[in-house]
């Protein structure tokens, strides 16, 4: 297994395996975090928009219950 892994990467010419597939793979990942946490902030903003609503209905609601 070993020669097999040594004989490939002599063949492989560096700026193949640096260009062709680390760098590809990297730009990928840092694009698919980038993406996930663009996702994560519009999800945090409508939590907080739907608890802020829900504090603001839900303090009322207990006031009317509240006076009967």
């Amino acid at each position: 297994m070993s020669s097999v892994l040594s004989t490939f990467l002599q063949e492989l010419p560096g700026p193949f395996l640096v260009l062709g597939i680390f760098l590809p793979v990297t730009l990928l990942l840092l694009l698919l975090i980038a993406y996930f946490r663009i996702k994560l902030m519009a999800v945090d903003e409508e939590l907080s928009q739907i608890s802020d609503c829900q504090n603001k209905y839900g303090s009322s609601l207990y006031r009317r219950m509240r006076r009967r």
